[in-house]
């Protein structure tokens, strides 16, 4: 399986114990919008999109720039690499208690 699919698992296993928690992973086809993060979720009210990135991947400008929109518009938005995810549970931790 390819690292950034195993992360996603990862993050969704991770999603699946969150009480208050309800997500969708987006699937991309042509006739999608292009940007739109890899993770839709609705945490304890809050909106949440995360971008999965393996390691070594890299967002594209457009994934960036649809990461600053969320943010932008008082939503919480990651592009999340490995690296990262324990301050990734951290911060939803934290929007469970809110």
């Amino acid at each position: 399986m390819a690292a950034e699919k195993q992360f996603e698992n990862k993050i969704k296993a991770f999603l699946d114990m969150l009480p208050n928690t309800w997500y969708f992973k987006y699937w991309a086809g042509p006739y999608s919008k292009a940007g739109i993060p890899d993770i839709i979720a609705c945490i304890n009210g809050k909106f949440v999109g995360i971008e999965v990135k393996a390691p070594k991947g890299r967002a594209s400008e457009l994934q960036k720039r649809t990461i600053r929109l969320i943010k932008k518009s008082k939503g919480t938005a990651y592009i999340l690499y490995p690296k990262d995810f324990e301050n990734f549970k951290k911060d939803m931790n934290e929007l469970i208690r809110r």
